[in-house]
């Protein structure tokens, strides 16, 4: 497996391949090819690569997975040359190293990544929770609130339902006593009405009698 990063050196690897390819794969290498019958081959294009790239040991040559598939090796009296092989396997190796080591680094990127995301899964979880138990307790609160706002209003009701049929009770009892009392003026009334009455006869009554008591006197007065 390649390191993801080497797909951005691939088009510049990829053209440089061709470019070399293109040099060196020339007529004059297909006659000296062909020429040599019965040799073994030898990396096309590997020996001006390998020299101009990775020959030296502190210089690394970046294959990619496109220079791998179309590699060619040419033929030679002496078989491979086993400088250009060398290095070319090594570029190879230390690619695939690269590779690896990245694979490595991104796994552990991934690893982290997925402990940091249950990290915040936990600490959504745990938000949630608490959200839940405050929307809980502001339910209970309003609840409770709202009991004990029926139940003040109930009993001020009551109260004032109570205190009402007091009020009425007592403004009956002064109605009563009111009739009562103008019964009582009426028969006050009457009564004097009845005894000043009487008075007034009795006074007409006395005034008569010594009206005619006079008249007696004065009659008896004249006979003599």
């Amino acid at each position: 497996m390649f390191d993801p990063a080497l797909s951005k050196r691939h088009n510049s690897s990829d053209n440089r391949g061709e470019h070399e390819r293109s040099v060196l794969d020339t007529p004059e290498r297909h006659g000296a090819r062909a020429s040599a019958s019965g040799g073994s081959l030898e990396p096309e294009g590997v020996g001006t690569h390998a020299r101009e790239k990775g020959s030296s040991r502190g210089l690394r040559m970046n294959v990619s997975p496109l220079d791998l598939r179309q590699q060619r090796f040419r033929s030679g009296f002496r078989g491979f040359d086993k400088v250009e092989v060398t290095a070319f396997l090594a570029a190879v190796a230390d690619d695939y190293e690269q590779a690896l080591r990245e694979t490595d680094r991104l796994r552990q990127d991934v690893t982290r990544l997925e402990a940091l995301i249950g990290e915040h899964r936990e600490h959504e979880k745990n938000l949630k929770a608490t959200l839940m138990t405050a929307q809980k307790l502001a339910d209970d609160i309003k609840a409770n609130a709202q009991e004990e706002a029926h139940r003040i209003i109930g009993d001020a009701e009551r109260r004032s339902d109570l205190l009402l049929e007091k009020t009425q009770a007592r403004l009956e009892d002064v109605q009563r006593e009111i009739d009562g009392m103008k019964l009582k003026r009426r028969d006050v009334e009457t009564t004097m009405e009845s005894t000043i009455q009487t008075l007034r006869n009795t006074l007409e009554y006395i005034r008569e009698q010594e009206a005619r008591e006079r008249d007696e006197k004065i009659l008896i007065h004249r006979v003599k």
